[in-house]
């Protein structure tokens, strides 16, 4: 069986996963739950997660926002960020700069991410910057729709 790839999804991208269940993204939910990527994690990129996850436009219960957290968070690797966080490129955004870190820290295969601050590293970054359809792609059939 192959090694999972190592990815650190953007706050955007796993709620897409998680909330749109007939979306684009649904099937990057299969892809971590079948060990074909472990998403990354650390303190910093969960807790945007939660925090995003209880924006009043998603109209999620406490109990719904438990049940996606429990959809995803068992299947991620926790990642400690040394006491010194590594440097990295500068961003437009300051919140994107917790998935560089975590990037690196964490040795990801990629960083996946549809926020155009992030994506606009790519190329400059230790490791690739994808879409997640970019993502879908690459690890395969079944995994991604139209394509």
């Amino acid at each position: 069986m192959k090694q999972a790839l190592r990815v650190v999804l953007d706050t955007n991208v796993a709620v897409s996963a998680l909330v749109f269940r007939d979306g684009i993204l649904a099937s990057l939910r299969l892809a971590w739950q079948s060990g074909r990527v472990e998403p990354l994690v650390d303190r910093a990129t969960a807790g945007e997660l939660v925090r995003v996850l209880a924006y009043p436009k998603f109209r999620l219960t406490e109990a719904e926002r438990e049940t996606l957290l429990a959809d995803y968070l068992p299947w991620c690797r926790v990642v400690a960020l040394p006491r010194r966080p590594p440097a990295v490129p500068a961003c437009k955004d300051a919140d994107d700069v917790a998935f560089l870190r975590l990037a690196i820290t964490g040795k990801a295969d990629y960083l996946v991410t549809g926020d155009r601050a992030l994506a606009s590293l790519a190329g400059r970054f230790v490791c690739p910057i994808l879409s997640a359809a970019e993502l879908l792609r690459h690890i395969g059939p079944g995994m991604g729709r139209g394509g």
